[in-house]
């Protein structure tokens, strides 16, 4: 028996998986001061579907990413973030936002199966597939998380580069330009491993980034298709 899975706190909780009017003047609230700070560029929307579940997912330098990721888009994604955000007073606020809470360091299967239930909603899931900030190093080595999430509910993964959010504030008072490409979407194959589909995901967005930022997928392997 799985007593986390029958018993987890969390489930106390409501987690929005959904726009909802609250969520609409939050998000153009923050909107509004971020258009003091930053430019933002946006190319590639026809590659984003409007309905039906997706996974949004992108290059991760900051913790501001979030922000020109969800601007960017005409539907709402729901994120996972570090469930210590979540023993604050922005806890309401978070869930609100669609936010949900996983446990870092360890297999949290509370987390899984709640970005299950999101993509199983028919909403957007963004996920940042590196599993944390490169910090201007370049990509780093993928999870497979993203990629078995895409294979269990067969649905595509949108790759998303974002360049620009590490210079956030450091030309102040000028306004950052931050650029946002929405690749094709990359489809999981029949049989795909969760392997398989993070190395043609991770390449489709290397390719999209500059040279500086690909990092270890900056070389695609001789004979290796996406």
């Amino acid at each position: 028996m799985n007593t986390q899975q029958e018993f987890d706190v969390r489930d106390r909780k409501k987690y929005y998986l959904e726009e909802t009017p609250v969520r609409r003047s939050l998000i153009w609230l923050v909107r509004q001061f971020f258009r003091t700070v930053m430019v933002m560029k946006v190319a590639g929307l026809e590659n984003f579907p409007l309905d039906g579940g997706v996974i949004i997912a992108a290059n991760h330098v900051t913790n501001l990413d979030v922000f020109p990721m969800q601007f960017s888009l005409p539907r709402a994604i729901c994120f996972m973030g570090k469930a210590e955000l979540f023993n604050t007073p922005l806890d309401p606020i978070l869930r609100m936002l669609c936010a949900f809470p996983v446990n870092r360091g360890e297999k949290d299967e509370w987390a899984v199966r709640h970005a299950a239930k999101v993509l199983a909603h028919g909403q957007t899931l963004g996920m940042f597939p590196e599993g944390t900030r490169s910090k201007g190093r370049g990509l780093g080595v993928a999870k497979t998380g993203t990629a078995r999430l895409a294979i269990e509910a067969n649905c595509p993964i949108v790759s998303m580069t974002i360049i620009g959010t590490d210079k956030f504030f450091k030309g102040f008072p000028r306004r950052t330009c931050v650029t946002i490409n929405l690749l094709p979407p990359v489809l999981p194959k029949p049989g795909e491993t969760p392997l398989a589909l993070t190395d043609r995901l991770m390449f489709t967005l290397a390719a999209g980034l500059p040279k500086e930022m690909r990092g270890v997928y900056a070389e695609v392997p001789k004979g290796f298709e996406k």
